[in-house]
Order: C-alpha cells, then sequence, then structure tokens
C-alpha cells in the first residue's frame, strides 16, 4: 500500500489567464477504486495527464507507482491483438491474458485476429484485460464506457470491482455505482476525496449542499439585521451626544458617556456583521446549479406517429436485424435496446429518411417532423452562431440552452473542434432542444455528457414528456425516462 499525494497544485494552459486547478491538495491509496466526476470541460483529463507527467504544473504530485492509461493508444490497428498486447503488457503470459479474457467473456481467439476486426467493445476489453496485468501499476481510465452497450457494461464493471488501484472516469452513475469504492470529485472550488460509491457521495453532497444555503439564508437575515441595528445604534449616539449642547444645563459626562456606549454596540454590531460576510463567503463555493431546461414539441395530429411492423433496415437489399414490430405514439418515449452491432442506429435512421431501404412495413405520419441527434460529433466545427444559423434555430435561445448545460460565455467565441467530446455532444442536444419537431430521434446522446446534465435532460423529458426514440446504454438514464423498450 502507498499513497499518491498532490499539494497546492496549480495549472493553466499556456496563454490562458484562468487555472484549471489553483492550490488543490489531496491524498489517494493506491489500493482504492476511485470513480472520476465533475462537469464536462472542468478538467478531469487534464488532471490525468498530470499524473502522468504530460504538463508542467506547481505544486507537488509525489507516488511511488508508475501511472498507465486508457485508452491505450493504437498506432497500427491491422497488426495481431497478441503482437499489440505484449507492447502492453511485455511481462504477462498468455495464459495470462486468456484468464483475464475469461473473466470478460471475450473469447480468447480474439488474440490471433487483428485488432481491427475487434469490435469497439471487444478492444476496451481486450486493452483493459491487458492493463490491469502490468503488476504494480496504477491505472487511469478514461470513460471506457462510450464503446459499451448495456450488457458490456455490466460485465465490465464486475470485472473492475474485483481489481484495485485505478481512476475511472464515468458519468454512468449505475457503472460507477457497481465498481468504486471511493468517489473523486472534481469541484468547482476545489477536489474532494470521499469513502464510498457514487450514490452515497451524492447523497452526502447534496445534503451538504442544502445544510449551507440554508446557512447561507439564516446569515444573509443576519447580516441585515447587524446593518440595521449598527446604523440605528450610530444614529442614536450621535444624537445622544449633540444633546449635551444648546439644552441649557445638562450633565454632559452622563450625556458622553451613554453616547460611548451606544457607539459602542454599533461598533459590535459592525464586527458581528463583518464576520458574518465572512462566513458566509465560505459556503456555497462548490454549489452545482442545474436549471430547468425546456422543450416545446409539436402536437401531431394523429395518434400514433409511426409504426414498424416486421421492418429492418438492410444494406444491398441484406437486412441488418431481426425485424421488429412497434409503434411510437404521442408522449411515448421508446428506448432501442440491443448489443453493439445489433442495428439499432440502422433502425433509427429509417425514421430520419438517411436509410431509405427495408423489410416488412415502416408507416410514417404524413408531415412528420423529426430532430435528430446522432452519435457522431466528428463534423462540428466553426463557431456556435454558424451552426445555429445552418441549423436554422434562434441563436440567442440556442446560447440560453447551453448556458443552462454549464457552458462558460467564453466558449461562445471559439471553434468548436476546440471543444471537449461533451461539451460537443452538448452542442448536439441543444441544437436538437431548440427544434420545434414532432418526434425526436436521439442515437446515444449522452455519450461524454457529465451527470448534472444528464439528470438535467432527465427532468426535462419526464416534465414535457416529448415523442421519442432513443438508443442509450445508461442504464440509470434508460430507467428513469423510458415508456418501452424494445429489444433487437
Amino acid at each position: 500500500m502507498s499513497m499518491i499525494k498532490a499539494e497546492n497544485l496549480t495549472f493553466s494552459y499556456p496563454g490562458s489567464y484562468d487555472n484549471i486547478f489553483e492550490n488543490a491538495a489531496f491524498q489517494i491509496d493506491t489500493d482504492w477504486k476511485l470513480g472520476f466526476v465533475g462537469r464536462n470541460g472542468r478538467g478531469k483529463t487534464t488532471f490525468l495527464n498530470l499524473l502522468l507527467g504530460k504538463y508542467e504544473y506547481s505544486g507537488k504530485i509525489t507516488s511511488s507507482v508508475r501511472f498507465d492509461y486508457f485508452p491505450y493508444p493504437v498506432a497500427d490497428k491491422t497488426r495481431m491483438t497478441e503482437e499489440i498486447l505484449q507492447e502492453v503488457c511485455p511481462l504477462a503470459e498468455e495464459w495470462e491474458l486468456v484468464r483475464e479474457l475469461s473473466c470478460l467473456e471475450v473469447d480468447s481467439d480474439v488474440l490471433w485476429r487483428p485488432f481491427e476486426t475487434l469490435s469497439n467493445g471487444e478492444q476496451t476489453k481486450v486493452l483493459l484485460a491487458a492493463l490491469f496485468l502490468n503488476e504494480g501499476h496504477f491505472l487511469l481510465i478514461d470513460e471506457p464506457t462510450n464503446h459499451l452497450d448495456a450488457g458490456a457494461r455490466e460485465k465490465v464493471s464486475v470485472y473492475l470491482k474485483k481489481k484495485k488501484g485505478f481512476i475511472l472516469v464515468s458519468h454512468d452513475r449505475h457503472f460507477l455505482d457497481g465498481c468504486v469504492d471511493h468517489i473523486l470529485s472534481l469541484n468547482r472550488a476545489d477536489i474532494e476525496v470521499q469513502a464510498g460509491n457514487f450514490s452515497s457521495w451524492m447523497e452526502n453532497f447534496e445534503r451538504q449542499q442544502e445544510f449551507e444555503m440554508a446557512q447561507n439564508a439564516r446569515l444573509e437575515k443576519d447580516i441585515t439585521r447587524l446593518k440595521q441595528s449598527a446604523k440605528r445604534a450610530a444614529g442614536w449616539s450621535d444624537k445622544t451626544e449633540a444633546s449635551k449642547y444648546g439644552n441649557g444645563p445638562v450633565d454632559r459626562g452622563f450625556i458622553g458617556h451613554k453616547a460611548a456606549k451606544m457607539m459602542k454596540r454599533s461598533k459590535a454590531a459592525v464586527a458581528r456583521q463583518q464576520q458574518a460576510i465572512e462566513q458566509k463567503s465560505g459556503l456555497l463555493k462548490n454549489l452545482e446549479t442545474a436549471e430547468n431546461l425546456k422543450i416545446v414539441p409539436l402536437l401531431y395530429h394523429a395518434d400514433t406517429l409511426a409504426s414498424f411492423n416486421g421492418a429492418a433496415p438492410c444494406y444491398d437489399g441484406k437486412p441488418v436485424c431481426d425485424p421488429v414490430t412497434f409503434t411510437v405514439g404521442r408522449g411515448e418515449r421508446i428506448a432501442i435496446d440491443g448489443k453493439n452491432g445489433s442495428g439499432k442506429s440502422s433502425l433509427l435512421k429509417l425514421l430520419t429518411g438517411e436509410i431509405t431501404e427495408h423489410t416488412g412495413t415502416l408507416t410514417i405520419g404524413a408531415g412528420l417532423l423529426v430532430s435528430y441527434v446522432s452519435q457522431d460529433t466528428s463534423h462540428l466545427q466553426g463557431h456556435l452562431s454558424e451552426f445555429a444559423r445552418i441549423r436554422g434555430i434562434s441563436e440567442s435561445l440556442f446560447k440560453a440552452v447551453l448556458r443552462k448545460m454549464d457552458f462558460e460565455r467564453t466558449q461562445f467565441e471559439k471553434d468548436m473542434q476546440d471543444f471537449s467530446e461533451g461539451q460537443k455532444k452538448k452542442v448536439l442536444l441543444a441544437g436538437s432542444l431548440c427544434e420545434q419537431r414532432h418526434i425526436y430521434v436521439w442515437d446515444e446522446p449522452l455519450n461524454f455528457i457529465d451527470i448534472y446534465s444528464r439528470i438535467q435532460v432527465e427532468q426535462l423529458l419526464k416534465v414535457f414528456q416529448p415523442a421519442m426514440i432513443f438508443v442509450e446504454h445508461d442504464r440509470a438514464f434508460r430507467d428513469a425516462v423510458a415508456t418501452k423498450i424494445v429489444q433487437i
């Protein structure tokens, strides 16, 4: 057992006046299984890169372990998987690799296949298995679930629960609860370490914020009361002092003493007021606000918006999945569930018109207007104002929605290519929320999106109940918003 310690850690990117971290301090045990959470763009990946020694910083990070990073960069994916894994974990025996893969329910024959022929989920599992075979290393795992379907997430979560010595960046609440024993939270003002899973951390965090808000409200009342009290006492003191003159023979000593007493009371009230102000300034530094989002779906004239009857999308005359039969009604939010590569995205594209060839019968309501969020964000470039113009949405509304999703105003001046993956996904989501449509078709909309924004979107969908068909592997989100699940 050893410790990883950070002392007075301060970092900002060259040319930037804003510190990503400022005098951050914490310590963690290398045997812990840490979930790393925080808002998009706050610096989680940057922090992992600091541990890896990729950037210069002020302060001190001390550790007796070597850090490994996932996703591991594979330059030439045409090589055999076994050859690549020999570079990832050079001291591991073949039987050890086979054992680790079996724990993840991956057939060992992947070792003798070109790496590029493995699915994204298989590549994730294979690299994780290999990295955990580097004995004595501490693994930094950056968002491994983005290429994993719901079933694969369960397997990887169970696998990680049996390991130790890692930091896991993930926004999937159910996934985190299944495999971590500590939470490392990147807050607005500090970095905090707490024992327990995500749910227990979230409960404690919310309870602390509620306590601080109540204390903040009490102190505001105290400050107002003390300000009035000090002003009143000072006024009495001045009035009493003035009464020494012009009122005939009076006991000026007694009046002066009384005026001084009033002034002393005023100064004490001012001191207590300042003390309350200082106490108040220490509150709510980590408060996470998530304003309510809105959506204005168009009301369709019929109860049924679309129906699938033995339908399956086709490429070159070949169906990509088994046929499905279901309908999409007004206010229904239908989750499409299935393994990676089972044809979920293709099924959604039948509704958008991107794919037209299919088996069976697909009936789409006349004049049905669709808003689509794709998995892919690689096409995003240019400024947000240009995105709004091309999409035909109000720029001011679009930016207001992004602000509610924790976008800083400084981001509005940047090229979207420079956004984090989570910020890019928020651009697509905000664009969809600004469109008035009959049905919303979202394909894995939450990839890279932070937990607070996921909860925001959950609340939105439950309140406004738009017609929707979506693919999402975040079990907590799907369970919260889906009115029907279609398995393919």
